[in-house]
């Protein structure tokens, strides 16, 4: 029972352990950078943690960060239970707030809590129906979910540029093209005695629910079964076709809400703000969590920070606004790699184990063979 248990915590525990040492190695690596352009790593690093969580100021700008990054992640964390790689966050974010503007123009003689559910589930459906496309091409049309998920992103993009430039354009939006305001009395309020919005409140939920959802209930152990193997899940019975389209219908419109956050609690309209890479960084959020719901938390916690201490280190470190994206870029890569070196290391270790077991049989067969000749 206790070996058992030893065993379940060096699993749980070898997960963490990794991504600490890939992020620590990409510090390393991000510091060679700065010194490289000429920049002191001791000083970004100083305002990078004085940005984050300095002080109470700083931390409800990570948390504001954190919003939208907790729901867009769910657009490859939950299809990669199944073994996809879908990359269609920031289409689905685009088109949730889109969908989520369009509905609260519509509704603005309405009540507030009808605006807002009706915001809610537009965005819900426009985000779903966007990312349960791509599920459908991948069942039906063995499409590759990855290169379709990443060519929607830019049809997003193009529907909303077409839309706010044109019939859904606010003639008063001269300089930046956006659609009519939703209304101040329909905005997203704040958590009371703060300036962070409900939308923090919309990804803890989702956070809790979709971990539910995978691990106590039917679906996600149906879900489960066709991740770990496909053919296993269609001998006991298991429509496959359905759990995809639903699997991709929720992480779309989870995603879709991260839009409607930007709209109601941030914008109120849609325009070219919601292009904002939150999708993008939703992918690394993705990895980084290795895909565990509840993991999601502190990894959009982290780039939540990066975030935002970029405004502090832009105006006193005097780096340009795309320092914190190199980051990213350091910590996507070096996650990988660090991933395929550790497993290497791994299974070299097992061979090795497993070389050094046969050899200490060999050497007891050898030695039982020797004394039975002694004694004969």
């Amino acid at each position: 029972m206790a070996k058992n248990s030893t065993t379940k915590l060096i699993s749980t525990l070898k997960p963490v352990l990794n991504t600490l040492v890939a992020l620590s190695i990409s510090l390393v690596f991000f510091a060679l950078f700065l010194l490289i352009i000429g920049a002191s790593p001791k000083e970004v690093f100083t305002y990078m943690i004085e940005g984050s969580v300095g002080n109470w100021f700083s931390i409800q700008n990570t948390l504001l960060m954190m919003a939208p990054l907790m729901l867009v992640a769910f657009c490859t964390v939950l299809p990669a239970k199944l073994g996809m790689v879908v990359i269609g966050g920031e289409g689905a974010l685009v088109v949730g707030g889109l969908a989520s503007a369009v509905t609260g123009i519509a509704l603005a003689d309405a009540s507030y809590a009808l605006t807002m559910s009706g915001m809610f589930l537009s965005a819900f459906l426009a985000g779903g129906i966007w990312i349960g496309f791509v599920g459908l091409l991948k069942y039906y049309k063995g499409a590759n979910e990855t290169i379709v998920s990443l060519l929607m992103n830019y049809i997003a993009i193009a529907l909303l540029n077409h839309l706010v430039e044109g019939s859904l354009r606010d003639p008063q939006s001269l300089n930046k093209p956006s659609t009519y305001h939703i209304g101040e009395s329909k905005m997203m309020g704040d958590i009371a005695g703060t300036d962070v919005h409900y939308g923090v409140i919309i990804g803890l939920f989702f956070i809790l629910f979709t971990y539910f959802i995978y691990h106590f209930t039917t679906f996600g152990f149906s879900v489960r079964i066709t991740g770990g193997n496909k053919k296993a899940a269609r001998l006991v019975g298991l429509s496959l076709g359905k759990i995809i389209l639903i699997t991709c219908f929720l992480a779309g419109g989870i995603s879709g809400l991260a839009g409607m956050v930007e709209v109601t609690a941030i914008h109120g309209r849609a325009n070219a703000s919601l292009i904002a890479g939150f999708g993008y960084t939703g992918i690394l959020v993705s990895f980084l969590s290795r895909h565990n719901p509840i993991a999601v938390l502190p990894v959009t916690f982290l780039f939540g920070a990066l975030a935002a201490s970029n405004g502090l280190i832009q105006r006193r470190c005097e780096l340009p606004d795309a320092t914190m994206v190199v980051l990213q870029g350091i910590i996507f890569v070096t996650i990988i790699g660090w991933e395929g070196f550790s497993g290497k290391m791994a299974l070299q270790s097992f061979k090795k184990l497993k070389f050094n077991l046969y050899g200490s049989k060999l050497l007891a067969d050898t030695f039982s063979n020797y004394r039975r000749s002694y004694k004969s």
